[in-house]
């Protein structure tokens, strides 16, 4: 999947603060090795390396204008183009890091426990994930690929994401490969000035674009019209006419022995 750091960086403030609140759960002491997986344009690979300023940090992600961005971003920092399932690196980190990227890919089961493996004694694993496919946003996203016109397009992306598991799934499968595990969940409100176009705006960043990217200019028209429509009356508007979007996101702090 095609990523665009352009849209990405549109709601920076809005997406930074996920990253912010699971980095105050991470000590900064004996941190010299820190893996970004899934860094995008670089603005989570920023706030780590503010966080853990003696530490050597490394950006890893699979879309080159992602990469392009984060090298303009931070010229010092190592970046590198890998997919998060194939990362396997030669040495081991303090701490890995990975902001709104696993949620993309499948198999947590294994997949988790393999990134554990790459900690030092001591390190942490540190993870954010929207949890919002109950949300009106994803709801009325899905409805829209029911129209027969969208067939396809829902067929082909309906395993772009992996299986969303519940907060003691995570606790009941990785228990015993680390020695504690930290869970939790916020709901953040966003407050988006353009309406039910900035919901739109927000989602063409991140869940829209599987769709999108698989329609012609014209069919894409055509999409997020009637996704529009759907969305009109679906969440709260102010006086002003500020939506207010609530964002659900799951937090792990993971620590191996």
């Amino acid at each position: 999947m095609q990523w665009s750091s352009t849209q990405y960086v549109k709601f920076e403030a809005e997406r930074n603060q996920p990253i912010l609140d699971l980095l105050a759960r991470l000590p900064t002491e004996n941190v010299a090795r820190v893996a970004d997986l899934g860094c995008g344009p670089g603005n989570s690979t920023e706030l780590l390396a503010g966080h853990f300023p003696q530490a050597e940090i490394h950006g890893i992600d699979q879309s080159e204008d992602m990469l392009a961005a984060a090298r303009k971003r931070l010229p010092a920092v190592r970046f590198e183009q890998v997919d998060i399932t194939d990362w396997q690196p030669s040495d081991s980190f303090d701490v890995v890091f990975a902001n709104a990227s696993l949620h993309w890919l499948p198999d947590h089961a294994s997949l988790l426990p393999r990134l554990l493996k790459t900690l030092a004694p001591g390190g942490r694993l540190a993870i954010q994930m929207p949890d919002n496919l109950d949300e009106p946003a994803h709801q009325l996203m899905r409805e829209v690929t029911t129209d027969a016109r969208w067939a396809k397009v829902q067929a082909d992306t309906s395993a772009l994401r992996a299986p969303r598991h519940p907060a003691d799934w995570y606790i009941a499968q990785l228990r015993a490969h680390a020695a504690s595990i930290d869970v939790w969940r916020i709901t953040y409100h966003h407050l988006l000035a353009d309406g039910v176009d900035g919901v739109i705006e927000w989602f063409k960043g991140s869940a829209l674009r599987p769709y999108l990217q698989r329609l012609d200019a014209d069919r894409q028209v055509e999409f997020l019209q009637a996704y529009r429509t759907r969305l009109a009356g679906a969440y709260p508007m102010l006086a002003d006419g500020t939506l207010v979007l609530p964002f659900p996101r799951l937090f792990m702090v993971l620590r191996v022995a």
